[in-house]
């Protein structure tokens, strides 16, 4: 172990009061690795969980700890990896006490910027990106009230149905539309093919994939639902929608390289929402051709 790294345990174990829980933390995120965190670690720190709030709590500020202290892009990588691995497959218990800290443990990670060597430079790239798109995954997890894309939360097809169909229009919309915001960040992403065959992307990328099928099997349930409610709504709401739908079709064609799992599911959904944007200006214009007049140029942008 070099001496960089030497410093860099020392400094995250001696910042709390109990060690052992940051030998997991120290372990994940090692300086001289361009691989995501082990698995092993990452058993061990999400083990936590189930253990007491305390516990989780000492376990996540170690996490946060280790997170501001480094200035290595890979280390920050591997520290955000692990982070969305407790949002994923965490117990409310250790996901709870994430969602009291940003993802970016309070670093501002949007200037973040390594310039120690070409590939760090490229990564450097990576770590602002995906602590943004992380920071997105917890907000609109508030907003639908339970941790999108994780393991531990996941909703009975039923009861999320049933939950859905009792949302006012508002409602819905204002969910539908912090999960179009999710797939937009996602198409964000910095350019796959400059840094190809890395692990710590691939391993980044490979999660984020994961929580894309997720996304899109919301998406389903609300677009859905707000169909189905085509002849009830407001103006205003059917041209909100229809403005929702529009942005979901320009991340279509970015989107598609994000996974190529399930196919046909997401197909369904496309011709869904091209269907339903086509009933939904028809609408709009039997209800008002002068208004449609002056935001037709907007909408069929």
């Amino acid at each position: 172990m070099g001496a960089s790294q030497s410093k860099g345990k020392a400094a995250v174990i001696s910042n709390s009061k109990k060690p052992a829980l940051n030998l997991p933390i120290a372990g994940a995120t090692t300086q001289s690795s361009f691989n995501p965190p082990n698995q092993k670690y990452l058993n061990i720190l999400i083990s936590y969980g189930h253990s007491s709030r305390a516990t989780a709590a000492a376990a996540i500020d170690a996490l946060r700890y280790r997170l501001q202290i480094t200035r290595d892009c890979s280390i920050t990588l591997q520290c955000l990896i692990t982070v969305h691995h407790i949002i994923k497959h965490g117990s409310f218990l250790i996901q709870d006490q994430l969602s009291m800290y940003p993802s970016t443990g309070g670093r501002n990670l949007s200037n973040c910027r390594d310039h120690s060597s070409p590939l760090k430079r490229k990564l450097s790239s990576w770590v602002r990106w995906y602590a943004l798109y992380l920071e997105h995954l917890l907000s609109t997890s508030r907003i639908l009230g339970f941790f999108l894309c994780s393991t531990s939360s996941i909703v009975d097809k039923d009861r999320d149905e049933e939950r859905v169909s009792s949302l006012t229009h508002p409602d819905l919309l204002k969910e539908l539309d912090s999960l179009v915001s999710l797939l937009e960040e996602i198409c964000k992403r910095p350019d796959f093919l400059h840094i190809d065959g890395n692990k710590l992307v691939d391993g980044v990328m490979g999660l984020v994939g994961e929580d894309y099928l997720s996304i899109i099997n919301q998406v389903l349930f609300r677009v859905k639902e707000m169909s189905q409610r085509m002849s009830g709504l407001c103006f205003d709401e059917s041209v909100d929608f229809v403005c929702v739908l529009k942005r979901m079709e320009v991340c279509k064609e970015k989107l598609f390289a994000v996974c190529t799992r399930k196919k046909d599911f997401i197909e369904s959904l496309w011709v869904l929402i091209s269907e339903t944007k086509d009933g939904l200006m028809m609408k709009i214009k039997s209800k008002s051709c002068n208004f449609f007049n002056l935001f037709m140029p907007f909408l069929c942008q």
